[in-house]
């Protein structure tokens, strides 16, 4: 129990959410302890799509996976696998998932979504201003394209859905889709474009302009594997490989791992999993797209960016613990074939995995919890570089015991 602990707060987990509120804290005068296990930016935030998703208000499921499921699953190459050995891990959390399909539960986490995206676009175009690179964001939009006729229903149900929500989007015809993005193959039919979108340079760069912009403003970082902790009156003591590392508060923002230590601190067993994304980087891709596009049919998207083009997508259920199935990656390539005129090339290519941090009803847990002494963001699933700086300023409210715009949907009490 310090009485004078090293830091008013210590934010556990350096990816883009921890980085981002590290330095809205800092901003807000708290002497900030930043802690991960890894450098800045080497998790999910590495290797994410590097799309800002704010068009993505619909949870990661809804009812009409159950028809498509059985054979989702038996293709090991397709857009969702999950390892069969993590089948009992994973099924309590897969039944959470399913009860919050239901209407009531399902157009909460909807509008618990849409409120987040709402405010990402303004938040992140605050946020990178604020430390002069606003150059890693192109607010250039992103598509959503399709190749068979029988798919045109569903983009159109689609765009609907989207309308409903108020997301802004347009019908781009084949004609429009070839001026716009000559690369792509002429035989795409068409497809949705979403103008209040648009794509980071360099996703991995972000985190490491905030983290310099974080430094500057007194953030001190230490790497360190937070192993647990423990709440007294003078704060909070976290245990680490590096020693007892204490503090007036702790934010709990370390995506995917942030289960043990909430659970330790707050005594609150959160339905967190991890759903693991794949990309492949094509270094030699560098004109094919003006923006983002994703495939409708295919279940992945393309981001350009500084070092070439970005493939990204499938989702595998198989833990924070088994080897990656890098194979998915490179699948990855041959999904697009056929999208160009010609086909990309995989010379210098590099295959990565990453874990998602997502909770069974798409919605993250942002709170202030334990009196005050714990804060929380994680959970944030796909969309933790599109909703990190929103997050941050949500953070910042809570740290001042300011309520944030609607946050009652994401406390942690209602799991």
């Amino acid at each position: 129990m310090v009485e004078n602990p090293e830091a008013d707060i210590a934010v556990v987990g350096a990816g883009i959410v921890g980085v981002a509120c590290a330095l809205q804290l800092a901003r807000q005068g708290r002497r900030v302890l930043l802690v991960d296990r890894q450098a800045p930016g080497h998790g999910a935030s590495y290797g994410n799509a590097g799309h800002l998703a704010t068009e993505q208000v619909f949870p990661i499921a809804d009812l009409s996976i159950l028809k498509r499921l059985p054979r989702m699953l038996l293709d090991p190459m397709g857009p969702l696998r999950l390892d069969w050995k993590y089948l009992p891990t994973a099924m309590p959390w897969f039944t959470r998932l399913l009860l919050n399909l239901r209407p009531v539960p399902y157009q909460r986490s909807v509008a618990g979504i849409r409120t987040l995206n709402e405010g990402s676009l303004g938040a992140w175009q605050r946020l990178l201003g604020s430390i002069g690179r606003s150059d890693l964001f192109q607010e250039d939009g992103s598509l959503l394209v399709f190749e068979k006729p029988e798919s045109r229903q569903a983009l159109e149900a689609l765009r609907t859905r989207m309308q409903q929500q108020a997301v802004p989007v347009d019908v781009w015809s084949a004609e429009t889709v070839r001026e716009a993005a000559p690369q792509l193959s002429p035989s795409l039919l068409g497809g949705l474009f979403f103008p209040r979108t648009g794509h980071f340079i360099d996703p991995y760069r972000v985190v490491c302009e905030l983290f310099e912009a974080a430094k500057a403003s007194g953030v001190r970082f230490v790497q360190a594997q937070v192993d647990g902790g423990q709440l007294h009156s003078a704060g909070v003591s976290l245990a680490s490989d590096q020693g007892t590392l204490n503090a007036r508060q702790v934010l709990i923002s370390c995506g995917a791992h942030s289960a043990k230590l909430t659970a330790a601190l707050t005594g609150k067993r959160v339905p967190l999993d991890t759903e693991r994304g794949y990309h492949l980087m094509l270094p030699g891709e560098h004109q094919r797209l003006p923006f983002a596009v994703t495939s409708l049919e295919r279940k992945f998207i393309m981001t350009p960016m500084a070092e070439g083009l970005r493939l990204a997508g499938t989702v595998e259920f198989a833990g924070l613990e088994a080897p990656p199935s890098m194979q998915r990656a490179w699948q990855l390539h041959r999904l697009s074939k056929g999208l160009f005129r010609q086909d990309l090339s995989v010379e210098g290519a590099t295959p990565w995995m990453g874990f998602r941090p997502s909770l069974p009803d798409s919605l993250p847990v942002i709170d202030r919890v334990c009196d005050g002494r714990v804060l929380l963001a994680f959970g944030h699933q796909h969309l933790g570089l599109t909703q990190a700086a929103v997050t941050a300023e949500w953070v910042g409210l809570l740290a001042e015991r300011a309520a944030g715009p609607e946050m009652g949907a994401y406390r942690l009490d209602r799991f």
